[in-house]
């Protein structure tokens, strides 16, 4: 059995298997600062709306093109529909 791919942080997404960009994208929210990223709940919270949006396709935002899990971790980020506020920035 072949050991994972090793993937380079300044490779091209095209150089990187599905798997392995999931892989890392994961761990980049893992890994991401306690102390610069909103509270479990409020990191809930915000997933809840996205997953009741119909904007939302495979894991991103149909309006901005964002991968919404990580839209969702940062404070200073807010829900980019024009038509309404589904979760705003967090002061």
């Amino acid at each position: 059995m072949d050991a994972p791919l090793k993937v380079c942080r300044k490779c091209l997404l095209a150089e990187m298997s599905e798997d392995d960009y999931l892989r890392s994208l994961k761990e980049y929210i893992e890994e991401y600062p306690k102390d610069r990223r909103v509270s479990d709940e409020e990191y809930s919270r915000r997933l809840g709306h996205c997953t009741g949006c119909d904007n939302l396709s495979s894991g991103m935002c149909g309006i901005c093109g964002c991968y919404v899990e990580l839209r969702a971790l940062k404070p200073n980020s807010g829900c980019p529909d024009p038509s309404g506020d589904r979760w705003s920035i967090q002061i």
